[in-house]
Order: structure tokens, then sequence, then C-alpha cells
């Protein structure tokens, strides 16, 4: 570690700075939102064009099939995710609710579940009984304690709605970006999907840099990692429609 990390991290621990960050709410969940969006948008959409142009199909059926896959599959993901995090805040709130009725009506039970896990983490005697007194004493500490010790359920603030849409954004608009240079008729086919498979590349590369960031990930290995998954996607998208194309002799173009 270097003298100049040594010295932001010392300064981030003083005890000011440690009261400022706990201090702060849980923050949401709107940039995995994004990057699962964008990864699965530009994936999908270039597979699609991938197959789509392994098969013969024309500039125009590329276009049509694109688009057409990016709305319904964006649709369906922001959907998915909207279930999702409206899953998982409702089982949150469930679970508050059964930890309030049982904390009301066996609150021994309740004070026996706190010592064991705390005793379950090392601490024994005169501490472990001062640290299950504090925690019931207070309803509040109690039930949020129970939350995160027994059911691993932490304060991320859920909102469905907007999880929904940055899921939607983030497909359609990284998601089209592949289809851009169809939209350029005085290109011949072949240069169009050079051109989108160079986008198409530098979008998997950029997002999976951008997911490192939430990840704490390797910036270069994370893009790449992505850049040759969405690579193989759609490499594999692209050999079944060329043999699908010979076997059956298919030619719209």
């Amino acid at each position: 570690m270097s003298q100049l990390n040594r010295e932001d991290l010392l300064r981030e621990h003083r005890p000011e700075n440690i009261a400022r960050r706990l201090r702060q709410k849980p923050k949401s969940q709107k940039v995995s939102d994004f990057v699962l969006g964008a990864i699965d948008g530009c994936v999908t959409t270039f597979a699609v064009v991938s197959g789509a142009f392994g098969a013969g199909f024309s500039p125009a059926v590329v276009l049509v099939l694109g688009f057409a896959n990016l709305l319904a599959d964006g649709f369906s993901m922001g959907v998915s995710n909207y279930e999702a995090v409206s899953a998982e805040r409702e089982f949150r709130e469930v679970a508050k609710r059964t930890e309030e009725r049982h904390i009301e009506l066996v609150p021994e039970g309740e004070r026996e579940e706190v010592r064991q896990i705390f005793a379950n983490k090392g601490f024994s005697g005169e501490t472990l009984q001062r640290i299950v007194a504090t925690i019931t004493a207070n309803r509040s500490l109690w039930i949020e304690t129970m939350l995160t010790e027994e059911y691993g359920l932490n304060r991320t603030r859920y909102n469905p709605m907007a999880s929904a849409l940055v899921t939607f954004a983030a497909f359609v608009t990284v998601g089209a970006v592949p289809l851009i240079p169809f939209l350029i008729p005085q290109l011949a086919l072949q240069t169009q999907f050079t051109v989108s498979t160079l986008l198409a590349g530098l979008m998997f590369f950029a997002i999976g840099m951008m997911k490192s960031l939430v990840y704490s990930q390797p910036v270069l290995r994370s893009g790449l990692n992505t850049f040759l998954f969405g690579g193989a996607a759609a490499g594999l998208a692209f050999l079944t429609g060329y043999l699908l194309r010979n076997l059956f002799g298919v030619d719209v173009s």
C-alpha cells in the first residue's frame, strides 16, 4: 500500500468521517440495474444481428428483427426486474412483521436468539450479556438485527419501478448501438456488419469496465470478460443462423 493510499484511509477513518458514512442511507441498486440492462441489451441485440447476418438476411430484415427484439426483450427484462425487486421488498416486509410479532409474543425466545447469534460470533460472559441487553432495549435495533443476522437482509432501498425503468432504458439505449450501421443504406451489408461488430465489442468492453466500478473488480479484466462472453453469444448466434441457412436453403436477401 502506498503512503498516499494509507493517508486517504486514515482520513476516511477519522471518527467524524466514519460517523458521516454511517449516517448515510444505503445506496440504491440503480447502477447495478443499468449494468444488467446494458449487458443483456447489447448481447441479445447483437446476437440477433449476428444470427440474421449469418442466415443471409437483408439489412431491412436485420433492422426489423433487431428492433422488435430490442423493444420486446427490453420490456420483458424491465418487468422481470420489477417483479424481482418487488419480491425482495415484500419478503423483507413479511420478515419484519414476523419478527415484530415474535418479539411481542415470545420476547424471551427472541432474546435467546440474539444471545446465540452473538455467542456464535465469539462473544461471551458479561460482554455478551451487555450486547444482548443493548440490542433488545431498542425495538427498532432489535428488529433490524434479526433481519440482518437471521434472514441475511440488509437495509437496501427497494424501488421496483425505478429499477424497471433503468433496466429498460439501459437495455434499449445500449442494445440499439449494434443496429446503427444498418440504418445507413449507403454502406454495403458486409461493412454494416463489420461496423456493428466493432461497436458491439466496444460496448461489451465499456460495460464490463463499468461493471468493475460496481463490483470492485479489476477494470481491464472485467471489460475483457464481458467482451469475451458477449462475443461468444454473438458467435453462437451467427453460427446457428449460418448452419440453418445452409441446412434449409433459406435465401431472403
